[in-house]
């Protein structure tokens, strides 16, 4: 048996890098929405309420990229 151990290093790279950045990236998504709850009534007064939904769609964008490479990921795999 013959491993290829460039090929294998490789892999291993470029998934740890991935999961890397999904994980960073789900994280910040959760971070936005805890800050956007965590503001209440008084956070959105204080900054007029744009903050809180510059928050959101950062959120729901960190959860849209993370789908958007999961499905990729799965259609790697099936194809």
């Amino acid at each position: 048996m013959n491993i290829d151990w460039a090929a294998l290093g490789s892999v291993f790279g470029v998934s740890l890098v991935t999961t890397v950045a999904l994980v960073g990236l789900f994280t910040l998504g959760i971070v936005g929405l805890a800050k956007r709850d965590a503001g209440g009534e008084a956070g959105e007064a204080a900054t007029g309420g744009g903050a809180a939904v510059a928050r959101s769609a950062g959120a729901y964008l960190c959860f849209a990229l993370c789908a958007a490479a999961v499905a990729y990921g799965i259609y790697l795999i099936v194809a």
